[in-house]
């Protein structure tokens, strides 16, 4: 609920009747608030009943100094209040701790993807495609951000158009950005301007692009990924969060996705899966080779994205409430346990800690609570971190490797059947980063872990008309859990048919892979630049091994045997023995 100003009335009557204070004001305050005084709610109002503490010995109340402090100077000073009739800019809708949260968690989300994911793009990958990989997550950001305010918004968060679309329009003229927030379609009314609604929204869309670009990295034409990014977020993401999130005909239904689970994470994996399969895979060398070229700043970039999901998930409830306490907890309990167990793991079978592995771990903790993060109780964050840590681990390091979609040799054939799965034999799918694996598999199994472990109180807390339950808590908690699964099915098919066609779509115009020319020198040869002057990754300059005047060169497109290039040796810049 909103919490109201104190009128200098109201202010009065409460001094005058309802205290005795100690001390140098030991009789009841009769002093009068200068006319346009009124309190925020971020004061006095909002904890009345501890405005004063009794006094050990009486039964009057003794007021504590910081509070005669306050009292004491609005009554000298006079000032105009806060929230006075004469600043516009503080409507009485307006919350200004919610508003400060909101837009708090919107800056840590927004750091999540710049610099987060940037600086992990870039430091994860091999040196030679540092600068294209962090170029990639910089430019969808930027991309999303003006689709976002132009058209995509109000697809996502309007008006119904369709029972899983809004209708589209721009979301930039004054009177719509500075009215009180309100998704209309949910009948959620924030306590702070549309302005701030609009691009907490937006970071979500915008790191959900970004992760699907780590399924394509070491490849992708950066014309291609330049057109993909808008048509994937107009005709893909604006569906997902209308559907589940916006008042679509998932949300109406119940299906539970507290802060992205399936919006984001689902998708993305599945995105990036069906997108890696048609602009086909790395050059052999960078299949079999593909180290980080910087394991600190990967580290760097990963804290980064662990410290943003506060805001990711804490705001969530757009406001700053227990839900978003609860949120928060669950966030930290479940990533530190995720990545702890995909550590164990990993020294129960390799016998060394991958400190990959671990940045792995504590990714699919933090996307396996995403869909439940204010609903389930700590322990069950506990739980799920478990299950997070161990399954995904399972589906990355046996059951990939076991997939002959994701291991068969990939061929130059044409592939008419607009449907991966149709034709997984012929081709590859090299997914760089293993999103499938870290988003969709953690995703999916947090939504469906969430349809098992919801708690009804703290369902009752986002939803209070609401008799949300996850089917451990009985009651119709197994409908609960079947709508999970029809929402993650419903996510997974659209993505798979949509990001087909989008690609299928730009392929008719531009190449969806790199040439191999370009393959071989990465960044130099795409961008112009490198992100160090150093020669190869690690390695000493061999002449032999470097110099193409002394190779037998040959083309074979997918083979990873390198065609000429046109670019000589290669890297520009200074070359220092290592």
């Amino acid at each position: 609920m909103a919490y109201r100003p104190w009128s200098r009335a109201m202010l009065d009557r409460r001094l005058s009747h309802e205290f005795r204070i100690l001390g140098p004001l030991s009789r009841p305050l009769q002093t009068k608030l200068p006319p346009q005084t009124r309190l925020p709610p971020s004061d006095l109002c909002r904890r009345p009943f501890n405005l004063f503490t009794p006094h050990q010995h009486s039964h009057r109340y003794q007021a504590s100094f910081s509070d005669l402090k306050l009292i004491i100077k609005l009554i000298a000073m006079g000032t105009t209040g806060a929230y006075d009739a004469l600043l516009p800019a503080v409507p009485e809708w307006l919350n200004k701790g919610d508003n400060a949260w909101q837009m708090t968690a919107s800056t840590l989300v927004s750091i999540q993807s710049v610099p987060g994911l940037v600086i992990l793009y870039g430091s994860i990958v091999k040196k030679k495609w540092a600068v294209n990989s962090a170029f990639m997550a910089l430019y969808a950001f930027a991309a999303v951000l003006i689709c976002w305010v132009l058209v995509c918004y109000r697809m996502a968060f309007g008006d119904q158009l369709l029972p899983f679309w809004g209708k589209g329009a721009p979301a930039l003229g004054q009177k719509y950005l500075i009215r009180q927030a309100a998704v209309p379609e949910t009948g959620s009314e924030p306590f702070y301007p549309m302005a701030t609604l609009v691009y907490f929204q937006f970071t979500f869309a915008a790191i959900t692009l970004i992760l699907l670009a780590g399924s394509v990295l070491g490849r992708m034409n950066i014309k291609a990924w330049m057109a993909f990014v808008p048509l994937w977020l107009i005709f893909s993401y604006t569906v997902g969060a209308f559907s589940l999130w916006g008042g679509g005909f998932l949300y109406q239904w119940g299906v539970i996705d507290y802060s992205g689970g399936y919006v984001i994470h689902l998708s993305s994996g599945i995105a990036g899966l069906t997108a890696a399969y048609w602009v086909g895979p790395r050059l052999k060398s960078d299949r079999e080779r593909f180290p980080p070229n910087n394991v600190l700043l990967m580290l760097a970039g990963a804290g980064l994205l662990w410290m943003g999901w506060s805001g990711f998930n804490g705001g969530a409830p757009y406001a700053a409430n227990i839900a978003a306490s609860i949120a928060v907890l669950n966030t930290n309990i479940c990533a530190a346990t995720s990545l702890l167990v995909w550590t164990s793991l990993d020294v129960i079978f390799f016998k060394k800690p991958s400190v990959i592995g671990a940045v792995q771990g504590m990714m699919t903790g933090l996307v396996c609570i995403t869909p439940g993060a204010g609903v389930v109780q700590s322990w069950a964050a506990i739980v799920m971190g478990i299950l997070s840590g161990s399954i995904p681990w399972v589906s990355m390091m046996i059951l990939h490797k076991k997939s002959k979609l994701l291991q068969k040799a990939a061929s130059l054939h044409s592939f008419p059947i607009p449907i991966p799965i149709l034709r997984k034999g012929r081709r590859q799918v090299d997914d760089t980063l293993g999103v499938f694996h870290t988003h969709a598999v953690a995703g999916l199994l947090g939504g469906l872990l969430t349809g098992l472990l919801a708690e009804p109180a703290l369902c009752r807390l986002l939803k209070p008309e609401s008799n949300t339950r996850g089917a451990f808590y009985g009651g119709n908690g197994g409908k609960q859990f079947m709508k999970q699964i029809v929402a993650a099915l419903f996510v997974i098919g659209w993505n798979i048919v949509i990001t087909t066609l989008i690609l299928l779509a730009i392929k008719l115009f531009l190449p969806l892979r790199m040439p191999d020319e370009e393959l071989v020198i990465g960044d130099d040869a795409v961008h112009g630049e490198e992100a160090y002057a150093l020669w190869g990754d690690g390695e000493r300059y061999d002449p032999t091994k470097h110099d193409p005047t002394k190779q037998d060169w040959h083309v074979s497109s997918y083979s990873g045997e390198i065609a000429q290039s046109p670019y000589g040796s290669g890297a520009r810049g200074v070359t220092v023995e290592l």
